[in-house]
């Protein structure tokens, strides 16, 4: 077997409408396809891979968001190579009334917070591509002034 790439990440959400309104209002991805039909309702966001992302909507019944607990930690987007990008994105989250925590792995530089789920996000910049050429380096986090 040998994956060659991500095909898609799929969030499970309260509310399909909340979720459009952050990830494809606030930040910005595509709105491809809906599905609503037998109990299931899900939103398919597209960044150029007809469905990249989706939302499932589902009761949140018996759900935990405890830092310990088996599940997706956090769902990360690429947003361009330029420090002043992630500037930007800051901002834009703040006026939103989001906390994005910034933090530099060298590598990227990343923004981290998370949808009204409570599900983990991660806005990033790349930074250098060392990890092409050292594989095996692992990236250290630090506090990221913005």
């Amino acid at each position: 077997m040998n994956i060659r790439s991500l095909g898609h990440v799929v969030l499970r959400v309260r509310d399909c409408a909340r979720a459009e309104r952050f990830y494809g209002g606030l930040l910005g991805l595509p709105i491809v396809a809906r599905y609503d039909e037998n109990g299931m309702k899900m939103t398919f966001f597209s960044l150029g891979n007809h469905h990249d992302f989706a939302v499932m909507q589902v009761s949140g019944e018996g759900s935990s968001s405890a830092e310990s607990a088996v599940g997706l930690h956090h769902v990360a987007f690429n947003i361009g190579t330029d420090l002043g990008e992630l500037r930007d994105a800051k901002k834009r989250l703040e006026t939103a009334g989001i906390t994005a925590v910034p933090v530099d792995h060298e590598i990227t530089k990343s923004l981290y917070f998370a949808d009204p789920d409570g599900n983990g996000i991660e806005l990033y910049v790349d930074a250098s591509d060392i990890w092409r050429r050292e594989p095996q380096w692992v990236p250290q986090a630090r506090r990221l002034e913005l």
